[in-house]
């Protein structure tokens, strides 16, 4: 007899179904797993069989072969040890192969027979959809994430007693309550976030926070570079708090990412990710890749923020490697077993010093360093990478007075709820939000943004006005700007009309887009 079980395992971005054969064979006992299955997978043996033991039900005293199809697909991880359990209780009897029909499994087993998470779900799920299955059956614990996706049944599995029951009629497996699911937030009324980040405790630095706000209001990637002190990495992470919650299917991407990078399962997919590396990171542990080609920070950003304090500090291969992703919003990682790409459609917020002793241009502290020290040390920041950043904005030391007089929340306090309490927080917030909804409406989806108008588009999406197309003719001229740098001027310039409201690119627009393309301070 044959014993047929479906499973999936989790293959790149998608997901790869796998088909779990058993049979038994009149010899000795033992237990053979077979078809690329990695050393993760052949420890499955004593995990199922301590867990068909400890659940008081049998194991075959024949040979006992398990073939995972398609024979050719590398297969790791623990996503397989409940469909080969079945299997086997398929082959000893304890179960029929019409008990599991239309029915596909998942889930890694304990030696006491309890079903614990795998990473993946998502991936698994969907892939489940493509085939046609039915009824998918998953850890208990894999439930918040995989009730996302709809139009399939998802049941929740604590052990493999409880299944067996469950397949054979006698005790029904009770189906989950319904997911809430989170929804963009940005047509609806506004709240500050539970933070210790906010606008208003951001002293001075108003062409700083206008340039977030356009930043985050268009999904455009900013650089800031100013001396210690002046309050880039606060403004950094106050970005994170302005941006309305993602919308059903970007909490989707999310989650499926988060779960492919092996993260326990929870509820991180209803907020944005701010991802934050250190500079000591590695090109890998950034871009992705390693021995099973796992998702980096760029991926794990997705839909987010992706924040390099100290850009320069990075080695200059790691900035290097942004370039691709920076302009397709993707990463392709190519290894020996498959060809992978993940999603990174991220907003890069980055800040540097504009000298290794990050004085220069600070009428107070008198820059140290040699021309020599200065060239070499922006010389890890290429034109290129430099020329894929759309707003680029030189920020300097607050002055002592702003300081002392300005009012704002002492900033390890949390503020009201009330946005009143707020007011320059609440205002951005509302002003991004619109023009967010702006941008679903013009381009009939929640998951697209100014920032990614392709050149063949910019005459429907960015009209100009006689005046307009006047002056963008005049600042192409006199700043040498480059195609790249041309495109995302008018991008910007579309964002901005956004936040003011208005359908039609006016000269003042243009000319604050323009004024966000500064040059580094100079020896």
């Amino acid at each position: 007899m044959i014993a047929k079980v479906y499973s999936a395992i989790p293959n790149g971005y998608d997901g790869h179904l796998v088909e779990i054969e058993g049979t038994t064979a009149n010899s000795l006992p033992c237990f053979n797993i077979v078809g690329m299955a990695s050393k993760t997978i052949t420890e499955a043996r004593e995990r199922v069989r301590a867990a068909i033991a400890s659940s008081d039900l049998n194991f075959p005293t024949k040979k006992v072969t398990v073939s995972l199809a398609p024979a050719e697909l590398q297969k790791t991880g623990s996503h397989l040890d409940l469909p080969i359990a079945l299997a086997i209780l398929v082959l000893s009897g304890n179960l029929l192969n019409s008990n599991l029909n239309q029915k596909l499994f998942a889930g890694e087993l304990s030696l006491d027979g309890q079903v614990r998470p795998v990473h993946g779900i998502i991936n698994i799920i969907e892939a489940a959809k493509s085939a046609g299955f039915t009824e998918i059956y998953v850890p208990v614990d894999n439930l918040p994430e995989a009730q996302l996706l709809s139009g399939v049944q998802i049941i929740g599995v604590k052990s493999l007693r409880q299944l067996v029951l469950h397949l054979k009629g006698i005790t029904p497996l009770p189906l989950p309550p319904p997911v809430n699911v989170v929804k963009n937030t940005s047509t609806g009324t506004l709240s500050l976030p539970d933070t210790d980040y906010y606008l208003d405790q951001i002293r001075g630095q108003a062409l700083a926070k206008r340039a977030l706000v356009i930043a985050l209001a268009g999904h455009h990637n900013l650089l800031i570079s100013g001396p210690p002190g002046a309050g880039k990495t606060l403004i950094a992470r106050v970005a994170s708090n302005l941006l309305p919650a993602p919308s059903p299917e970007e909490q989707i991407s999310i989650a499926k990412i988060h779960s492919l990078s092996g993260a326990e399962p929870s509820l991180q997919h209803t907020k944005r990710p701010f991802r934050a590396p250190h500079h000591t990171s590695s090109c890998v542990s950034i871009i992705g890749g390693g021995p099973s080609a796992a998702p980096g920070e760029i991926s794990l950003a997705h839909h987010g923020i992706l924040f390099l304090d100290e850009l320069l500090e990075f080695p200059r291969p790691v900035l290097e490697a942004l370039r691709g992703p920076l302009e397709d919003r993707t990463i392709s990682i190519s290894r020996a077993h498959g060809h992978f790409s993940y999603p990174a459609n991220f907003i890069l917020i980055a800040t540097m010093n504009p000298c290794p002793c990050g004085h220069l241009g600070d009428p107070l502290h008198p820059c140290t360093c040699t021309t020599n020290q200065i060239q070499t040390y922006r010389h890890k920041l290429s034109g290129p990478i430099l020329d894929r950043i759309d707003l680029i904005i030189n920020v300097s030391r607050v002055k002592n007075s702003e300081l002392i007089d300005q009012v704002a929340p002492p900033i390890n306090m949390q503020p009201s709820q009330n946005p009143n309490s707020c007011p320059e927080h609440t205002s951005a917030l509302a002003s991004i939000a619109n023009a967010l909804v702006l941008q679903s409406k013009r381009y009939n989806t929640a998951t697209r943004y100014n920032s990614t108008i392709r050149p063949s588009e910019i005459t429907n999406y960015v009209p100009l006005s006689p005046s307009t197309a006047k002056l963008l003719k005049q600042a192409i001229s006199h700043l040498n700007l480059s195609a790249r740098a041309y495109f995302k001027v008018l991008r910007i310039a579309r964002t901005i009309a956004d936040l003011c409201g208005s359908s039609q690119i006016l000269p003042a627009h243009l000319s604050e887009a323009l004024s966000f393309r500064q040059t580094l301070p100079e020896h």
